[in-house]
């Protein structure tokens, strides 16, 4: 993939829409071009956050440790970002995310990313909003299994 044509994916992602093409172009240079083959993990829970990830290509899967084992919490493909709660809270990564598929990603150091949410602040609204919708989703979940647990 050329450099047009990391700009381009990066565009299509929402936390990156309203940044001017420039920038974005910057920040593509500035990432690492990275590949996971199916099985690889990208990264792993429990794990230090040092960097985001933009996925450009395939599909992979989050994972969560529990007691019975690993539980998959959700499917993340092309223009999805993993790994940026562990960087922007500065705690463990909080989920395993495996490739299922060939994965081509952009990886974003920690240090990258601050300066970018510092210099357009419309990137740190687009992370709470999609955070937010990750709480939104994680709560149902809980509602929906509670009410089976209850029904049970």
């Amino acid at each position: 993939m050329a450099l047009n044509e990391e700009v381009e994916a990066l565009r299509a992602i929402p936390l990156f829409q309203r940044i001017e093409a420039s920038k974005l172009r910057l920040l593509a240079f500035t990432s690492e071009r990275v590949r996971f083959e199916p099985g690889d993990l990208v990264v792993k829970q429990g794990d230090i956050g040092d960097a985001a990830y933009i996925v450009l290509e395939g599909a992979a899967e989050v994972l969560v440790d529990t007691p019975q084992g690993p539980l998959k919490v959700a499917d993340v493909g092309r223009n999805d970002i993993v790994g940026e709660i562990a960087i922007l809270i500065d705690v463990p990564r909080t989920a395993t995310v495996r490739a299922v598929e060939a994965v081509t990603a952009l990886r974003i150091s920690k240090e990258l990313f601050f300066r970018l949410v510092a210099e357009f602040p419309q990137m740190a609204v687009e992370i709470m909003r999609e955070l937010a919708h990750r709480l939104d989703r994680t709560t149902n979940d809980l509602r929906e299994a509670r009410a089976q647990l209850a029904a049970g």
